[in-house]
């Protein structure tokens, strides 16, 4: 009880506001529903409802708030620049992507019930769990190989379109493929797709039973994909949006990776736990995999069909504190700290100047001589003192949290734009993304030339014929 009375001199306790979108994982199992409980932001867990996404913030459609009633805005005494989040996706989000700001404002002038402000959304995801996305259009090459086998993915793609992926050989042309190959794609009339979908789920679930005789013959990236786009059907029946895969690279990250998301990017989050920080928005246009409001026209002209997936990024150790992790994307409005307190240690945390938000994730210690437990939120204002952390020794595992301010390292980011780099940035660095080229023997082709040629193009789509 001694502990329990004690003030807190650094932070201040807040209450972060809870969503329950239906993709999200139900009951306790969900990170969301139990750091809710603990910061009393519902008074009980419902085991059968979804507890989807934590936001820490200002934002007028989830604001947190004190103890004392105040909103978080009232303390900081303006709006933060970012939005602090925990998602728990027990099934997939839509595909979607965020506008930049000349979008944001377009839209929202246009439709501010579905767009309800006029901000950008670049955003940071930093996994908790083994978290599974799909981010950024695969390359082309990839692309081709997926056309050329699956003839029902084709069959939802116009002629134009697919002649358009085989014969790009330059930066210019394979923009403008991407751009028809999506387009035609999300186009394509419902009962086509719907059709199309049901004849590719028959031959990939045989394909991929134990009954068939060589169940393990392709390639890991393509078997990969094939079970994605099982997965994703059983949880939307009859949205072509399950075959995203065929066209968008499809991550699993490890706890602690992360990426960063641009504006005019196409993503969709599959499964796992995240924390996500990004600029005070909640601006999505979506296109599949979601019965919400879709926007494809807007979706199909604001991407920048750049090729290769995102970076990911490990987090770069602090200077003078290696147990403390630094993620910072290229934009100002937010960065990301993320600490680990062994067992027996002691941590200082010095106060950035700026006012920041903390959430414990995981292990329990002491913060001014107070327990705190996983999932407390806390608001450290920018005057306030550094923060001392420390762990007893006979504890088995060690405390983690998690820090957002606005950015005080965009000269030194430890995640990049990939137009920044054009598609030569990788998955996992400034390097060429890796390729299913090698699987299949086939050597890598300088740029300008065509490794695929085109297969019989002269099946035709129902509305081409």
């Amino acid at each position: 009880m001694g502990d329990e009375s004690k003030e807190l001199k650094s932070v201040i306790p807040i209450k972060p506001s809870v969503k329950d979108y239906a993709w999200g994982i139900r009951g306790m199992d969900s990170r969301v529903a139990r750091y809710a409980l603990e910061n009393k932001s519902v008074d009980e867990v419902d085991p059968d409802s979804p507890y989807a996404e934590l936001w820490v913030g200002t934002h007028p459609k989830g604001p947190s708030v004190l103890e004392d009633g105040r909103t978080l805005q009232d303390a900081v005494g303006d709006e933060l620049p970012f939005l602090f989040k925990v998602l728990s996706a027990g099934k997939a989000l839509s595909i979607q992507a965020h506008p930049d700001k000349r979008n944001a404002q377009r839209l929202h002038d246009e439709n501010p019930n579905a767009y309800g402000d006029a901000n950008h959304k670049p955003e940071m995801a930093i996994a908790l769990t083994p978290f599974e996305a799909m981010c950024g259009f695969r390359r082309l090459e990839e692309i081709a190989v997926l056309l050329k086998k699956h003839r029902e993915f084709a069959d939802c793609i116009s002629e134009e379109a697919k002649l358009a992926v085989f014969l790009a050989s330059n930066e210019e042309s394979q923009t403008d493929a991407l751009q028809k190959l999506f387009a035609s794609f999300m186009s394509c009339p419902r009962e086509v797709s719907e059709r199309n979908l049901k004849l590719l789920l028959i031959r990939l679930n045989a394909e991929q039973s134990q009954l068939h005789p060589h169940p393990h013959d392709e390639p890991a990236w393509e078997r990969k994909c094939a079970r994605a786009i099982i997965r994703l059907a059983a949880q939307f029946p009859g949205d072509a949006g399950a075959m995203a895969p065929l066209f968008l690279n499809y991550l699993l990250m490890a706890p602690g990776e992360s990426f960063f998301m641009a504006a005019n990017e196409p993503h969709a989050y599959v499964a796992g736990e995240i924390i996500e920080c990004m600029a005070c928005s909640d601006n999505v246009v979506r296109a599949g995999l979601t019965p919400k409001f879709k926007d494809v026209d807007n979706l199909v002209n604001m991407l920048t069909y750049t090729m290769g997936g995102p970076s990911i990024d490990a987090g770069a150790p602090s200077v003078n504190e290696p147990r403390i992790l630094r993620y910072t994307p290229p934009v100002p409005e937010f960065e990301v700290l993320v600490a680990t307190v062994g067992p027996g240690e002691t941590l200082l945390f010095e106060n950035p100047g700026v006012p920041s938000v903390m959430i414990a994730l995981e292990g329990a210690g002491k913060l001014d001589g107070v327990v705190i437990r996983p999932g407390k939120c806390y608001y450290w204002p920018a005057d306030a003192s550094a923060l001392e952390f420390v762990v007893a020794e006979h504890r088995r595992g060690p405390l983690k949290f998690a820090v957002a301010h606005k950015n005080q390292n965009i000269d030194h980011p430890t995640a990049f734009k990939r137009d920044n780099y054009g598609s030569l940035a990788g998955s996992r660095g400034i390097s060429v993304p890796s390729s299913p080229l090698p699987y299949m023997g086939l050597r890598d082709f300088p740029t300008g030339s065509n490794p695929l040629t085109p297969p019989n193009l002269n099946h035709t789509r129902a509305e081409d014929s």
